[in-house]
Parts: C-alpha cells; sequence; structure tokens
C-alpha cells in the first residue's frame, strides 16, 4: 500500500523559530518509528523562503543552516490541472521538470508569529488541506493574551488583573499608563502580547525596571500587557487533545525553573536542549491536593472549548503558594514539544499522540467539505446587463 504523505510544516519569521525546528524533528522521529507515512518537511526559513528536501530532515544539518538552505529544493502549494493541492517542489537544472506531492494532512509545527497565529493555517484552508491543531480563528485568539483574559474573565474563569497597550499609546501617555499600572502594586510582570516561550518577559520591581522591561518588550511586539505578579508563585500546567466539544486533559505538571518565572533558558538551553520542551525539569504529576488538580484541568477544559480549540494545546496556570488560589494564564495551541511527556504520563506515546493530531485534522477537513462551499445563483449575469455604472450605489 502507498504510503499517505504529512508534510511537516516549521521554522518560520518568529523569535521561536529554532524551537519550532526542535518540535518538528522530535515529532519526525516520532512518525519515522514504524510509520504508515511518507514525510515531506516543509521549512520556513526566517526570510520567509519556502523550502524542502533530504537535509532538512535532519537535525545535525541545522547547524550549518546556510548550507543546508542552500542544498535544499524551493516549493509552494499549488492547484494541479485536475484542481487538486499539491506541494510543487522545484528541481534543480534547466531541463528539470517540478514534482508534485500531494499531502494527506499538513502537521503544523510552527511556534509563534505567522506559524500559530492563523495565518498559516488560512493557507492550508484557502487550498483545502488538512491541518494539524486549531483553526484560522483559534489559532489567533490563543495568540493574542489579552483577548484570551478577556474571554475567560466574562466566562468566569480567574484571571490576574492587568493594563495592556500598545507602543503609540506608551509614546503619547507614558506617565499616566506608568501611573496606572502602579496602581496594580509591584511586583509585576511585562510581557509581549502575541509571543510565546517565554521570550520578553520580564518582572519589574520599581518603576525604574518597568520602564526598561516596556522598551525591551516592544523590540518583540507591539503590543505589551503588564499583570499583577503572583507572589509566591508554583505554575501548573496540563494539557487538553480533542475538539471543542470532546476532549480529555492530561495530568498536571509543575515546571521547575532557576527563575521566579519559568524562562526561555530553563525551557531549551539545559544540557538536553535538543529534546526541547521535553528537557526541561518538572514534576510530573504536579505535587497538588488531587482536588485542586482536578479544579484546573476542569478550568484548561473550559478554556480550550471557550476558544474552540481542536487538536492540541497546553494550558499554563499561575497558582499562589500556601493557597488554592490559581488563575489561567495563557494558551499555546501549538506547544513546544507537542507536550508529549504530559501525554506520555497519561497513557499515550508520542507516536500515538501524533497519530490522534492527524485523525482530528483529516475529520475536521472532512466535515468542512461536506457543507456547501459555494452557492449558484445568476447574479452578476443580472448585474452585467445593467454595466457597470447601473452597479453604482447598489449593494
Amino acid at each position: 500500500m502507498e504510503k499517505k504523505t504529512i508534510i511537516v510544516a516549521f521554522g518560520g519569521a518568529s523569535p521561536e523559530h529554532e524551537v519550532s525546528v526542535l518540535t518538528a524533528h522530535q515529532a519526525i522521529a516520532a512518525l519515522q518509528e514504524d510509520s504508515p507515512y511518507e514525510i515531506v518537511p516543509l521549512y520556513i526559513t526566517k526570510s520567509g523562503r519556502w523550502l524542502t528536501g533530504n537535509p532538512l530532515l535532519e537535525l545535525k544539518n541545522f547547524e550549518h543552516l546556510t548550507k543546508t538552505e542552500n542544498d535544499s529544493i524551493p516549493c509552494s502549494f499549488v492547484q494541479n490541472r485536475y484542481g487538486a493541492t499539491v506541494l510543487r517542489i522545484e528541481k534543480k537544472g534547466i531541463f528539470s521538470g517540478a514534482e508534485e506531492v500531494q499531502p494527506y494532512v499538513v502537521l503544523n509545527a510552527f511556534h509563534g508569529s505567522s506559524g500559530e497565529n492563523g495565518a498559516f493555517q488560512g493557507i492550508c484552508e484557502l487550498y483545502n488541506i488538512p491541518c494539524t491543531g486549531s483553526g484560522v480563528t483559534a489559532s489567533a485568539v490563543g495568540m493574542d493574551k489579552v483577548m484570551t483574559k478577556r474571554l475567560c474573565r466574562s466566562a468566569g474563569i480567574p484571571v490576574v488583573e492587568w493594563v495592556d497597550f500598545h507602543e503609540q499609546e506608551w509614546i503619547e501617555r507614558e506617565k499616566a499608563l506608568t501611573e496606572q499600572i502602579e496602581t496594580l502594586g509591584y511586583p509585576a510582570v511585562v510581557k509581549p502580547v502575541h509571543l510565546g516561550s517565554s521570550i520578553g518577559i520580564k518582572i519589574v520591581r520599581n518603576r525604574e525596571s518597568l520602564i526598561l522591561a516596556v522598551e525591551e518588550a516592544f523590540r518583540y511586539d507591539s503590543h505589551l500587557l503588564v499583570e499583577k505578579a503572583v507572589h509566591p508563585l508554583t505554575e501548573i500546567n496540563c494539557s487538553v487533545l480533542g475538539s471543542a466539544k470532546e476532549y480529555r486533559v492530561s495530568v498536571c505538571e509543575r515546571p521547575l525553573g532557576t527563575q521566579e518565572l519559568l524562562s526561555f533558558q530553563d525551557k531549551y538551553m539545559s544540557d538536553e536542549s535538543s529534546k526541547g520542551m521535553a528537557s526541561a525539569s518538572r514534576v510530573i504529576p504536579a505535587d497538588i491536593p488531587a482536588e485542586l488538580a482536578s479544579k484546573i484541568q476542569e478550568s484548561a477544559g473550559s478554556v480550550y472549548g471557550l476558544i474552540g480549540c481542536n487538536g492540541l494545546a497546553r494550558l499554563d496556570f499561575l497558582l499562589e503558594k500556601g493557597t488554592e488560589n490559581y488563575f489561567f494564564n495563557e494558551i499555546n495551541t501549538i506547544p513546544g514539544s507537542f507536550s508529549f511527556y504530559l501525554w506520555k504520563e497519561s497513557g499515550i506515546a508520542f507516536s500515538e499522540l501524533l497519530k490522534k493530531l492527524i485523525d482530528l485534522a483529516v475529520e475536521d477537513q472532512r466535515k468542512k467539505n461536506r457543507r456547501i462551499r459555494s452557492y449558484e445563483t445568476n447574479l452578476l449575469s443580472r448585474k452585467a446587463v445593467k454595466g457597470i455604472k447601473g452597479l453604482k450605489g447598489t449593494k
């Protein structure tokens, strides 16, 4: 039987580019173990070029990125003459024709920016390609920390109080915004609204450090939020798998960091950093009371359904030490390492987890394709009779 083609998409113009490469190669390694799939890499460079080719299947080749990119082949999604979407792979050489690969599904391994915020998902939807993970709307909402906090607050899910603002507002109203932020009290946490992996996040304890942290965070995003810090803090995470209506929740974890908030270094710069998020130190299951863990898991499922997620996500919570007060922090609609370490503890192997993601994507696309996608009408022929002048002032 001919193997089905899985396109593993990763990289992208994002500060989390390298993290995406690690996640993708973890998935590739798991899929290659006794897999019924043919794996085709789709690597988007930091400058936005689309590339494929066997060199991109080996993580070690990314140590010499310029050479690897030069050895790889440009590609793009197109519709062939039969109307089917294919990955068109250009051939090197004047007399070589392009190769066309028809994808069974795209395994989305992007983190941050246009790969996780709904933009790439929109490309797949436009070309009618099944793509793992959440769709355009849920991906966009999940990437926006302020939007998710507003939705959660409206649904009664506890969130930390915050102030958010755009760069132009800061330029025009720095003093007023600083005073508003200080009503939250110190310590406070400065965050870019649309980034993950703890990039650009700082704890501030006074006005001077606040201003410096804000200026630094604006290097990554034009929209920031500042939250009142939960202190003393314990971070608790769990993952959700399935559709917005039918899902299951993993065990909880307590990640361990060297700082008050889990940093990029804690997550990815350990001695086993090639394992991505799986290399970070953590306690699984989290050493918290079972009743509290159950409440956090219930909240995680509620947020997942509220946003309309699909596939897989990791949800992060802030727990006030010594109490059972917890707050929703953020959702990662494409979590590092696909949070396979949480599902391993929940009895699902990584390869099985990926298979479930693929099946969910294919089934979701089948449901979409059952709907009417066009509407037959003679509207244009009727309007054409009037001509362009007759269309003025009409809708």
